[in-house]
């Protein structure tokens, strides 16, 4: 079943399931628009249930979320920035670190004051 995503101000309210029937009967007098979303598209990338790229039609950038912004002027959704070093890119709408993460089998974190990926301490 589709998902719709409640837009105000290029802002993203709700999220909702809801089959395109719905919005023959459903009053909604608050401001904005219900723009339709999907689920297994990320990066630009659409996505089987088995997790892997299956060549489907991908659907505005990235499945919508509660404060993401959708940018009408690309029919797009986006995330919040996580960090204001990192900047978007605008081929798959997703945030990028100014460093690479690190290519190893450990865990690190974004440290913002050093602007570079943080070893997290085992334990």
């Amino acid at each position: 079943m589709p998902h719709y995503a409640k837009v105000c101000d290029g802002k993203v309210l709700q999220v909702i399931v809801a089959g395109p029937e719905f919005f023959d009967t459903f009053v909604d007098s608050s401001p904005g628009s219900w723009i339709q979303t999907s689920y297994n598209t990320r990066g630009g990338v659409h996505y089987g249930a088995d997790g892997q790229p299956d060549g489907g039609v991908a659907l505005r950038g990235n499945y919508a979320g509660i404060g993401y912004t959708y940018d009408a002027a690309n029919d797009v959704f986006y995330a919040p920035q996580p960090y204001a070093s990192w900047t978007l890119d605008q081929t798959t709408w997703l945030w990028s670190a100014p460093a690479p993460y690190p290519a190893d089998d450990q865990r690190y974190v974004w440290d913002e004051a050093t602007v570079e990926w943080k070893l997290v301490p085992e334990g």
